[in-house]
């Protein structure tokens, strides 16, 4: 440094910070051996604060707005430096400025998965990231406990720090909270709600505000996810016939009516399918399968209705309690009608041996 430059740097007339930067938070006024004139102007702009720092200790804090560095100004740094009989002549005194402003979207982000017990998948690992909004609240706590003697400290300083103290507390959070996976995107919201309320009064003790904190994504490993996909599409198939049927269309739409081997080629394994499709149903009766062997049902006229069906076992009981006689009428499948029980071969070894049997016709 020449001696022009001392000179100058001894008696400065001006003292101010702009800030073209988006991430400095605090920055020290530079000035040859921290001498300040007596008199000089200091101008905090809004978003500002000036910290004076004398021998290591916060003399003064001042806000926005034009100040004339002189002793009624500078009380307490006026009692440090001497200067109780006005005493013009340069002091020594380190400006620091904050800027009060909000810092957003820093972010934060799990470096390793976090391993969360779920009551559908079992043990999981999932990983988490959001962002946050930041701002110094008390200046002079700031400086005291984090920025030290750094002249010009920026939020990469800290953000490391803060990642791992936002990434242990959700890691406890969300391993308390017992929130299914399938259902923590619903509750991204409450989540950095809690994250917030949890890790603000921490924030405060160095003098910092947490004014807002995001949950932007939790996720599964690569491989969990595409499971999880490929159980979400067989439940969107849903009905298969209906889907086999929404296939064929759209390759018949896709044909456009073209010709070729391939397209011919198509329309032999639309045909087939549609084909087995066809055969299936016609396999397979409308009514439900037959009735095992042996296991014969059959309807009864009862009290002028028909009831039923009723097994053997049943038509037994029926006969012993008297209401299934010799002239009851009785179906089965595979009769043309109905008929009297005394006609049907399989009915009459349940009949009654004194019930005589239905009169002949006249």
């Amino acid at each position: 440094m020449g001696l022009w430059d001392k000179l100058f740097g001894e008696f400065v007339d001006v003292i101010e910070w702009l800030d073209d930067s988006d991430d400095t938070m605090v920055h020290r006024f530079e000035r040859y051996g921290n001498e300040i004139k007596y008199g000089a102007k200091l101008t905090v702009r809004d978003a500002q604060k000036a910290v004076f720092v004398n021998e290591g200790q916060v003399a003064d804090v001042l806000g926005p707005g034009l100040y004339e560095l002189e002793t009624k100004n500078l009380p307490v740094l006026s009692t440090l430096q001497h200067w109780d009989h006005g005493f013009e002549s340069p002091f020594k005194a380190e400006v620091y400025f904050c800027n009060m402003r909000q810092f957003t979207d820093l972010k934060w982000g799990t470096r390793n998965p976090l391993i969360l017990r779920d009551k559908e998948f079992g043990a999981v690992r999932v990983r988490a990231f959001g962002s946050y909004v930041l701002r110094i609240a008390d200046p002079r706590q700031f400086i005291h406990e984090i920025v030290g003697t750094d002249g010009h400290f920026t939020t990469d300083e800290i953000s490391d720090q803060l990642r791992n103290l936002i990434t242990s507390r959700f890691s406890n959070l969300i391993g308390k909270s017992g929130i299914p996976v399938l259902d923590l995107a619903a509750n991204y919201d409450q989540l950095g709600e809690f994250l917030t309320r949890r890790i603000a009064p921490e924030l405060a003790a160095w003098g910092l505000e947490l004014t807002q904190m995001l949950v932007e994504n939790i996720s599964l490993p690569p491989e969990v996810e595409a499971a999880l996909d490929k159980r979400t599409s067989m439940g969107l198939v849903g009905d298969l016939d209906r889907y086999l049927k929404y296939q064929t269309a759209e390759a018949i739409d896709q044909r456009g009516g073209g010709s070729g081997p391939i397209s011919d080629a198509m329309g032999i394994g639309i045909g087939m399918a549609m084909a087995g499709k066809i055969a299936d149903g016609l396999r397979t009766p409308a009514s439900g399968p037959p009735p095992l062997p042996g296991d014969a049902r059959y309807h009864l006229a009862l009290e002028g209705q028909p009831r039923g069906p009723f097994t053997l076992d049943e038509l037994k009981r029926l006969a012993g309690e008297g209401r299934l006689n010799a002239e009851t009428l009785a179906w089965t499948q595979g009769m043309d009608d109905w008929k009297a029980a005394a006609e049907i071969d399989e009915l009459k070894p349940l009949l009654r041996p004194d019930t005589p049997p239905p009169l002949p016709p006249r």
